[in-house]
């Protein structure tokens, strides 16, 4: 099979000024006679020709679809073929790798929008998330918002709505308080223009179709005080930076509340408290508990008091410690008027020992709680609680979470959370 000799050469663009083309691609483009342009640069590109070469020039209107594909297979000579920024990020490098060979191809990339934006922002972008809804589903735009990274470059799509559906799950998954949202139009060109947009308000009408949007997390030590009296939103709570759903999510938390029956005075345990959020929840609807937060993860005794800092309630203690430990010292074993226990984050000895450790020091009435997602488990720890005297009870709690797509709804599953509630009595 003899080489093939004629070169696709893909140029990518940031602005319609020809004297920003380094010189090898100006001079490129002065050479070559058959160019292909995407339509809504077409006009511009058309200029270029008029003004800086003397040779008629074949030009070819792209729509990036099988017609040019077609075409440049027809095509005996070299060929130009006019991108946005870099053709091999989220652009038209993947398609002409796809059908044609390696050594057809040569690419010139030019900045990405993206880089472009955060520059123009003047963020650092080094750990950004990046993520394409140009002609492509969202599945991976809402895992990156679950995810909650520092900052996101989205590339939109005008054709089917994509920042109205970009703003409606940052809605749906409570993060329209979390990021500030920028929308960088035409970047590098004549109509360039960078907004901050309101999440909760209406987009603009005058949007270009040549856009990305950028997410940056707000920095923000407090929330502000009108906070919800049950059922506080996921993005109250700080969490730790490498470990985001390190919290019990709103739906479980609501559930367990309820299960705990909290009491007005007396002591909540809630061991393995992550960011704290059960217990510190429980603490603003009593107050008048003394609420004693166990995590051994570093940084969680910090973590827990900024996020008690948030709810404007005042724990009785937070222990950056290992359970195990703590159970061997006077600290637990003595505790009075152990009233709640709530139990996450450790593995099955560990739970079965708190169980028979702290019941000892439980009257009728009191509660523990345990949510789990090891179902192999769930015999071991409902004997040790009707060992002890608990009247135990299992729920499984599945939960789905409405989010916009293009063509309408679907619905995200939540993972399925086992909820045991024992009580004692006697």
């Amino acid at each position: 099979m003899s080489e093939i000799k004629r070169k696709i050469h893909v140029i990518g663009i940031n602005s319609f000024e020809f004297q920003e083309l380094p010189s090898n691609l100006q001079n490129l483009f002065i050479e070559t006679v058959n160019i292909a342009i995407p339509d809504s640069y077409f006009k511009h590109i058309q200029l270029w020709a008029e003004k800086h070469t003397k040779q008629k020039k074949l030009l070819f209107a792209s729509k990036s679809n099988k017609i040019l594909i077609n075409w440049l297979h027809s095509q005996k000579k070299d060929v130009i073929l006019i991108s946005r920024g870099d053709p091999l990020w989220f652009g038209i490098g993947r398609t002409l790798l796809q059908n044609f060979s390696r050594n057809e191809l040569n690419f010139y990339p030019s900045n990405t929008c993206a880089q472009l934006a955060f520059n123009k922002l003047k963020v650092p972008w080094q750990e950004a998330c990046f993520v394409s809804i140009h002609g492509r589903d969202s599945t991976k735009l809402i895992e990156a918002f679950k995810s909650r990274p520092a900052s996101l470059a989205i590339i939109t799509d005008s054709k089917n709505n994509g920042l109205e559906i970009i703003q409606r799950n940052l809605l749906e998954l409570n993060l329209d308080d979390f990021y500030d949202f920028w929308l960088c139009e035409e970047l590098g060109f004549e109509n360039e223009k960078i907004r901050k947009l309101n999440i909760k308000e209406k987009l603009p009408s005058n949007i270009s179709k040549l856009n990305i949007a950028v997410l940056l997390r707000k920095q923000k030590d407090n929330l502000d005080s009108n906070l919800a009296l049950f059922g506080l939103r996921d993005d109250t709570f700080k969490t730790f930076e490498d470990r985001p759903n390190l919290l019990t999510k709103r739906e479980i938390r609501i559930q367990i509340l309820a299960d705990l029956e909290l009491p007005e005075n007396g002591i909540i345990f809630d061991i393995g408290a992550g960011c704290g959020s059960i217990g510190l929840e429980a603490l603003k609807l009593r107050p008048k508990l003394n609420l004693i937060s166990i995590d051994k993860r570093i940084g969680s005794k910090e973590l827990i008091a900024e996020n008690a800092k948030r709810l404007a309630v005042s724990p009785l203690d937070i222990l950056e410690e290992d359970i195990n430990s703590l159970l061997i010292s006077n600290y637990i074993n003595t505790a009075k008027n152990i009233k709640r226990v709530i139990i996450g984050g450790c593995d099955k000895n560990t739970k079965l020992l708190i169980i028979n450790k702290l019941s000892k020091n439980m009257n009728s009435g009191d509660i523990i709680s345990i949510p789990l997602i090891d179902i192999q488990i769930i015999k071991d720890l409902k004997e040790a609680l009707t060992e002890n005297n608990f009247l135990v009870s299992i729920n499984l709690i599945q939960t789905y979470k409405s989010l916009s797509i293009s063509q309408g709804l679907r619905l995200e599953p939540n993972n399925p959370v086992f909820l045991i509630k024992g009580k004692k009595f006697t």
